[in-house]
């Protein structure tokens, strides 16, 4: 479909001064004279063989090879807010239900509305005007240091060196961002979190428990917050997703070398192989992780069976 759209790739290659001989040579040489049918069967055909294409403004990189640079920064900033939005949306949404009615749920429920009604973009850049003197505004690393690139990941990778100072480093750099990125899915997970535990607690196994006298500590940890996990492990599939998609923006704000920055710079001039690319890893890395999270339901429910020959 992108190649559908107006603007000529060409012209991103040579240049809007070219002869037009060259331009129309270079269209040629590219395929872009074709018509998008045949264009596009032969670039399923390239695809079936694990071939993405080549950046024709990145001296004819392999698209591959830059994807393999820029998910793993994406992932990471991913993980990152995943991860704050778990914790204290779990925190929020626990403190919300034990004390419904209270002024704790409703400033819980303040929060949440919050949460998801800014939007991060705007969050992003008010974080910068807050901590932008004591806190990294831009970048994946500070620009004095090095990484040796094992594994792509900074955090990893900074360990792996036995860097204590560039492994702090990265963390200062990955926290806002990753806290603006973590906001909506943090609301929603406290929503949700809330709204299941406030139904398993009316259950009567939990009554039995609190007539023997097991604290409320227990009586969550231990008995309701299992129970409640299946509608927050299924959020948490989705929440990924958005968190990828909510990455373009962010990486935006924060200058941030991931795929969000990747795309936005391919759309900018016109690669239609890096976006196509990019694109489809980040739509196979959302199927991965949801199909990870279906088979986390059989180990949170024991009612879940896979491969059971039951009706």
């Amino acid at each position: 479909r992108m190649r559908s759209v107006p603007g000529d790739p060409t012209t991103a290659i040579v240049g809007e001064k070219a002869p037009a001989e060259l331009r129309e040579r270079v269209r040629r040489e590219r395929g872009f004279d074709r018509p998008i049918l045949v264009q596009y069967g032969l670039y399923v055909s390239k695809l079936l063989r694990g071939d993405l294409g080549e950046s024709y403004k990145r001296s004819n990189e392999k698209v591959s090879a830059q994807i393999a640079r820029k998910l793993p920064h994406t992932i990471e900033l991913t993980v990152a807010a995943m991860a704050i939005a778990l914790t204290a949306g779990l925190a929020l949404g626990i403190l919300s239900a034990l004390y419904k009615g209270r002024w704790v749920d409703y400033l819980s429920m303040t929060v949440a509305l919050a949460g998801v009604s800014v939007p991060v973009f705007w969050l992003g850049l008010l974080l910068i005007l807050a901590f932008g003197s004591i806190l990294p505004i831009g970048g994946n690393l500070s620009p004095e240091h090095d990484v040796v690139a094992r594994t792509g990941f900074l955090l990893i990778d900074t360990l792996l060196m036995g860097r204590a100072d560039l492994f702090g480093d990265a963390v200062l750099h990955l926290l806002m961002p990753a806290l603006a990125l973590s906001t909506i899915p943090l609301a929603m997970t406290a929503r949700i979190t809330r709204s299941s535990l406030l139904e398993v607690l009316g259950s009567d196994y939990i009554r039995t428990a609190r007539a023997k006298g097991a604290s409320p500590a227990r009586i969550v940890l231990r008995h309701a917050l299992r129970n409640a996990a299946l509608p927050i492990v299924t959020l948490m599939g989705l929440e990924f997703g958005y968190l990828l998609g909510g990455a373009v923006l962010t990486e935006t704000v924060f200058d941030w070398d991931g795929m969000g920055t990747y795309i936005l710079t391919s759309v900018r001039e016109t690669e239609y192989e890096s976006i196509g690319g990019a694109v489809l890893v980040l739509a196979f890395t959302f199927v991965v992780v949801n199909l990870v999270i279906d088979i986390l339901y059989a180990f949170i429910d024991p009612r879940v069976r896979y491969g059971s020959q039951e009706a």
